[in-house]
């Protein structure tokens, strides 16, 4: 802050420090109680607050640095909302926030840059080496245009090496392109196939769900929500807000000693005995076996107890439902992230699985052709070595018959001379070397060969039936290959079917299992009807008058008879209301007439009365006065 506090406001100066500091993230030491304290120091200059600020500052100089630097970009200027209604306002605010954002990105890739290692020593040992190259290179290529230009044609040539370079590197860009299509024709295939099946599943279940089990659902789902906003939770609040009470009053008290907590304890045991007797007492008095209620108490208790217990474990059970679905979520993300797919389920992964096996009989095919072609390749090679046997016997024969006549080395001398003419006429066309230089590179070269033959000649020998045992072997093993490909693909057919059979054996089970305990539950009910009507029947028979009178049918008899009877005496009273109302009107309209004539009365005699009150002359005190 480039300002002269002399200069300056206290108020503004407090004002400017406080909001510098909040930004910087400072927090003074101390309670919220000592705020007030802590800005008056910091407005006097009282050293118990300053240095501590000093200290704090200078240990992160660099952090707070970078912290107050992009807080001049990031801080938003705040605006009242009554000013953004104005359209040019409210785009120029959203320009500022854009602006913001992208600042904040700009710093985020830079920082990136900062700390990815590179150093500028290294940087520039990159360049001096890369200059190096440069320099060779360029050396190389001057060397190779100084061969060139001997050659004819050598600007066409140079012109379709040119254009082959380009046509590779678009063939190469056209290859890359067409692999990333094919990933995202996969990935395409793999999101359609997806939702595809999250259709088919979503009418599956649109199809199955019937109105009653749908409002059946929506009626557990409410009688369990009510249950826990009526009976569970307000009793759990009511004993955490005892327990609270209860350790607020224990904090509230001073401090104990060991004296204080034997009194209490001889109090509580004092309490406990008492209760103890008074539970005696009641029981004694209230035999249980005399208490109709006591048996229906204790079952309603025990149903209670279970009820919450069920309702606590399916809380947990909704609780830990949760928790595994954001997991699942998270661990889809993270796996997208890493691999850029999504994880496969069910029907997917089938379908990937199925695909997996048709490729791997496509390649196991491939393999055979490519076992096939092998062979064929070793064949063809076999007959190339026989060809050379022949060849070298007669060469042999050849040179026998040379010895005979008394030129040896004839046919070799001639062939080295052919090829020596043909080295000694290209040279010459395109260097001009002498034909010295060219038969003493020929003897060279002869040299060389006869070395090289005479060492490898022992080699070759011992690898020629090594050779035939490796094709033998080889061919061998590609017939056994074959086989157990064969094998394994029938036995993997077969295991794919039994495990579809077994998939469709065990939903056949569940489906049995599932009918078996709904015809069990409708036999219960049927049962439990059968014995209500029994009761009812036994009842309904029964001798006794009392137990007669317990029948449902005796009830509702009674209930009817009553019934009756009251809709009998509503209808007299209806009748008795009916011949009344005619003379009842008329007796109303009698005392309605009879009150508008005592208002007539009333409001004639009150005007009376204020005429009799003018011009009235009153004495009082010796004084006469006139009342208008």
């Amino acid at each position: 802050h480039n300002i002269d506090i002399r200069e300056e406001a206290p108020d503004q100066t407090a004002k400017r420090m406080f909001s510098l500091l909040g930004i910087l993230k400072y927090k003074p030491p101390g309670c919220a109680s000592d705020m007030s304290a802590f800005r008056q120091g910091l407005v006097t200059g009282s050293k118990p607050i300053i240095h501590p600020i000093l200290h704090w500052l200078l240990q992160r100089t660099n952090e707070l640095k970078k912290r107050a630097y992009l807080a001049r970009f990031l801080v938003k200027v705040e605006i009242p909302a009554d000013f953004l209604q104005d359209d040019v306002v409210a785009d120029t605010y959203h320009q500022y926030e854009e602006l913001v954002e992208g600042f904040k990105t700009l710093h985020r890739e830079c920082e990136q840059l900062k700390n990815c290692g590179f150093s500028t020593a290294e940087i520039r040992r990159d360049i001096n080496a890369m200059e190096e190259e440069k320099d060779q290179l360029i050396k190389r290529v001057e060397r190779l245009k100084k061969r060139v230009d001997t050659v004819s044609n050598h600007q066409r040539m140079l012109e379709m090496a040119r254009q082959l370079r380009v046509e590779k590197e678009r063939e190469e860009s056209l290859m890359q392109q067409k692999q990333e299509q094919k990933n995202q024709l996969f990935h395409a295939e793999q999101r359609l196939q997806r939702a595809q099946q999250q259709l088919k599943d979503l009418r599956q279940a649109s199809a199955d769900a019937k109105p009653e089990s749908l409002m059946k659902r929506l009626d557990e789902e409410i009688k369990f929500n009510t249950y826990m906003v009526s009976d569970k939770l307000p009793k759990e609040l009511e004993s955490k807000k005892k327990t609270v009470h209860y350790l607020q009053k224990v904090v509230a008290e001073p401090a104990m000693g060991h004296s204080d907590l034997n009194e209490l304890e001889a109090k509580i045991q004092e309490v406990n005995t008492q209760i103890n007797q008074l539970i005696e007492k009641r029981m004694m008095r209230n035999d249980p076996t005399d208490d109709k209620l006591f048996l229906f108490r204790q079952q309603a208790s025990i149903i209670s107890r279970k009820k919450e217990a069920k309702a606590e474990e399916l809380q947990e059970g909704k609780e830990e439902l949760l928790i595994m679905e954001k997991e699942l979520a998270q661990k889809t993300n993270q796996a997208r992230d890493f691999d850029g797919t999504e994880v496969l389920k069910g029907d997917e992964f089938k379908r990937y699985v199925s695909k997996l096996r048709s490729k791997s009989t496509v390649y196991k095919k491939k393999r055979q052709e490519l076992a096939e072609l092998r062979t064929e390749y070793g064949v063809l090679q076999r007959t190339e070595e026989i060809l050379k046997q022949r060849h070298e016997a007669i060469q042999q024969q050849l040179q026998a018959v040379e010895a005979k006549h008394g030129i040896t080395g004839f046919s070799d001398t001639q062939e080295e001379l052919e090829r020596v003419s043909a080295l000694k006429s290209e040279l010459d066309e395109v260097k001009g070397r002498t034909l010295d230089e060219m038969s003493e590179m020929v003897k060279k070269l002869n040299a060389l060969i006869a070395e090289k033959k005479t060492a490898l000649a022992p080699v070759i020998k011992e690898l020629r039936p090594l050779r035939q045992k490796c094709q033998e072997l080889t061919q061998e093993y590609e017939e056994k290959k074959s086989l157990y490909d064969s094998c394994a693909a029938g036995l993997e057919s077969n295991r794919s079917k039994l495990e579809q059979e077994v998939q469709g054996l065990r939903e056949e089970c569940g489906q049995e299992e599932t009918r078996y305990h709904y015809i069990n539950c409708l036999k219960k009910i049927t049962e439990r009807q059968i014995q209500r009507a029994a009761d009812e029947m036994k009842l309904y028979v029964s001798a006794d008058p009392q137990e007669r009178r317990k029948a449902l049918r005796e009830q509702y008899n009674r209930n009817i008879l009553e019934q009756e009877n009251m809709g009998k005496k509503l209808r007299e009273k209806q009748k008795a209301v009916r011949e009344s109302h005619g003379p009842n009107m008329k007796q109303v309209k009698m005392w309605r007439d009879f009150e508008q004539l005592m208002e007539c009365k009333k409001l004639c005699f009150q005007k009376q009365q204020n005429q009799n009150s003018i011009g009235q002359v009153i004495q009082e005190g010796g004084e006469d006065r006139l009342i208008l």
